[in-house]
């Protein structure tokens, strides 16, 4: 495993947090690790960021790798697998991360019964806290699949999904989830910050309670149900803030869970539409 040589067409903040995740874990040595990037300028310095070779040739890339992670923008796709789809050949693994290009976009226009994988990872894979959704084309077997499973575990945590619909919902909470979890965090430091606290010290306490929370979440061996409950006993301040969210309180009838539904169903639903 440790010898399989990826290459990464594309070589933008995802690839690098995929290759410096591959190179920190001990996964994959430098020296079997290669990607491009468009421009000569900047090649050096990228090169030395990522502690690997950067190059300008894309089918030169393909030719020497195993694994060929697809990490360009999503209009640039088909043009890149018309460029090396004479050097496709069926031992190669394709792995796309371009955001909503279905596999039955990438197979038509690749060579017949290519192994392709479809990824939609998120941005803290840029801490090394990232969650990535997988699914497989017609022609990726067990194999391939655990291989990129534990190659993506390198940046974060990774789920396989059976369905590529499914990962139109990935993309909702885990894709596009960053920014709805940051809402939240500085909504919740905001209205510190309005009951009179001061800003910075109200929102490190949401950061650190949302962390630590998370934390406790991944490692529980309770439902989440109960995690819940014992924080917010019966009486407490606690609960009565959740009856807040619950819509049960007098001044509030609306209930969290239905608006996270409609979060989560719109970006879905978007998601299928740009697909």
């Amino acid at each position: 495993m440790e010898n399989k040589k990826i290459g990464f067409i594309g070589s933008g903040k995802m690839a690098g947090a995929i290759i410096k995740g591959l190179i920190r874990t001990g996964f994959s040595k430098p020296e079997n690790l290669l990607a491009t990037q468009a421009e000569k300028e900047g090649v050096e310095e990228k090169s030395k960021a990522l502690g690997i070779k950067i190059i300008l040739d894309n089918k030169e890339l393909v030719k020497n790798s195993d694994v060929i992670f697809i990490a360009v923008k999503p209009n640039q796709v088909v043009d890149v697998l018309e460029e090396i789809n004479p050097f496709v050949t069926a031992e190669k693994l394709i792995v796309s991360i371009a955001a909503g290009v279905k596999i039955n976009k990438l197979e038509s226009n690749l060579p017949n019964n290519t192994k392709i994988i479809r990824v939609m990872p998120n941005t803290p894979a840029l801490v090394g806290e990232g969650m990535s959704g997988m699914t497989g084309g017609k022609a990726v077997n067990k194999n391939d699949l655990d291989f990129v499973k534990d190659l993506l575990s390198t940046i974060g945590k990774c789920i396989v999904v059976n369905d590529e619909s499914q990962i139109d919902i990935v993309t909702a909470i885990s894709g596009s989830g960053p920014a709805f979890f940051y809402k939240v965090i500085n909504d919740i430091a905001r209205a510190g910050e309005k009951l009179g606290m001061n800003y910075e010290q109200a929102l490190l306490l949401s950061i650190q309670t949302a962390i630590g929370s998370a934390k406790m979440a991944l490692q529980r061996d309770v439902s989440m149900e109960t995690l819940i409950s014992n924080v917010a006993t019966k009486g407490g301040c606690t609960r009565v803030g959740v009856d807040v969210m619950e819509g049960l309180s007098e001044n509030n009838k609306k209930d969290t869970s239905e608006l996270f539904y409609e979060v989560i169903k719109s970006t879905t639903d978007k998601a299928r539409a740009l697909g």
